[in-house]
């Protein structure tokens, strides 16, 4: 690679099943197995409820509103993102599952309109209409030409990473794997004759370190590594010791970046070793807009993750967090208030990890490869 910086763009969730599938130009049936909600479009109303009208038959790029800009402003040399639904026609409901995600396959417009170079699955809704509804899932996403990780016909295919050829750059490789704390069925865990997800346990040493020989096998020279790994519930700001010490053992293991995600809103970010690992990166693409229980964690506060890495070595050169909020199932711009709202909390708890995250006068957050000072400033620039 040269000596230019390599930026990514990395996203946490992105579900564009459900509700938002049902505000696009070809919905699926809105009929949903939940215990409460029984219809797709009731996610609607309940956006309705708080922010005004959500228009039907909206153009594909809706949900992703200013996002789109901002994206092409920065426009990094590759785009990574958790797709957190299922892609079909299934009726094969996962039983016993409270909540399920669903997309068209004919919406699949709305996803190419972020231009995804990666979309890892390993994570607790890409089967929940089952094997099935998972396979159709596969087909589709290859049929428009998206490149995914983390699930597949086989174990084979669920442990492949996606591989990024960046022209004059050398390659990005994209391992993703999902954990049970996300809430991922261990039946659905991928098998030597079994479709499924790449499934590992977070508190085994064994599986971080099979993870890593798997990186060690597959980096070149050269390479940048990025493992993407669904864990962890979905409110609070802890992270457990458990998790840090996988990823951990991630980074020593070759890892460049560690983009984790499952949590409804940003959890802290941590430098090790001068490499990033994000522990979780909030919703960016959902409909729950209007459902109420969690108000103190802000999750209509959304985060565009862009990342620059030193070519050579992988190592975090800086990583800009740009602010949006999801209003009436669109994103815009955050307001100011918003914006030093979230950076104070991206500082406070990232703080035992002693990251050095600093204010830009745009509303952005950049978190830099040094430590925090001994007394932290939340303000700067």
């Amino acid at each position: 690679m040269g000596g230019e910086l390599v930026t990514l763009f990395l996203a946490g969730d992105v579900m564009l099943g459900r509700g938002v599938d049902q505000i696009l130009p070809r919905p699926g049936d809105p009929a949903l197995s939940e215990a409460y909600v029984t219809d797709a479009r009731t996610y609607v109303l309940l956006a309705e409820g708080v922010n005004g009208p959500v228009p039907r038959r909206a153009p594909f790029s809706w949900p992703w509103g200013e996002a789109l800009h901002l994206l092409e402003a920065a426009a990094p040399h590759a785009r990574i993102l958790n797709l957190e639904t299922s892609v079909t026609r299934s009726d094969d409901a996962e039983p016993g599952k409270s909540v399920h995600y669903r997309m068209h396959p004919a919406n699949l417009p709305s996803l190419a309109a972020a231009r995804p170079d990666v979309c890892v699955l390993a994570n607790n809704h890409v089967l929940d209409y089952g094997r099935r509804g998972l396979a159709e899932t596969l087909d589709a996403l290859a049929a428009a030409g998206l490149r995914t990780a983390g699930a597949g016909r086989d174990l084979d295919e669920a442990r492949r990473p996606a591989v990024l050829t960046l022209p004059g750059k050398g390659r990005v490789l994209v391992f993703s794997v999902g954990t049970a704390s996300s809430g991922i069925p261990r039946g659905w865990a991928a098998g030597a004759d079994r479709s499924g997800v790449d499934f590992v346990d977070e508190a085994s040493d064994a599986d971080a370190a099979e993870v890593a020989g798997r990186i060690q096998r597959a980096k070149r020279p050269g390479d940048l590594v990025v493992v993407s790994i669904h864990w962890g519930s979905n409110w609070g700001y802890a992270v457990p010791r458990d998790r840090i010490r996988f990823a951990h053992a991630l980074v020593d293991g070759g890892a460049d970046v560690v983009h984790g995600h499952s949590s409804h809103h940003p959890r802290p970010l941590e430098v090790y070793r001068g490499h990033l690992v994000l522990y979780g990166c909030g919703d960016l693409v959902d409909d729950y807009e209007g459902i109420g229980g969690n108000e103190r964690y802000r999750d209509d506060l959304r985060l565009l993750y862009f990342v620059s890495l030193e070519p050579d070595t992988g190592r975090l050169d800086h990583a800009r967090l740009v602010p949006l909020q999801t209003h009436r199932m669109r994103l815009r711009h955050a307001s100011r208030e918003d914006c030093d709202w979230l950076h104070e909390v991206l500082v406070r708890t990232s703080r035992t990890f002693g990251t050095r995250i600093t204010r830009g006068p745009d509303g952005s957050s950049t978190v830099h490869a040094g430590p925090a000072p001994a007394r932290v400033t939340d303000r700067e620039g």
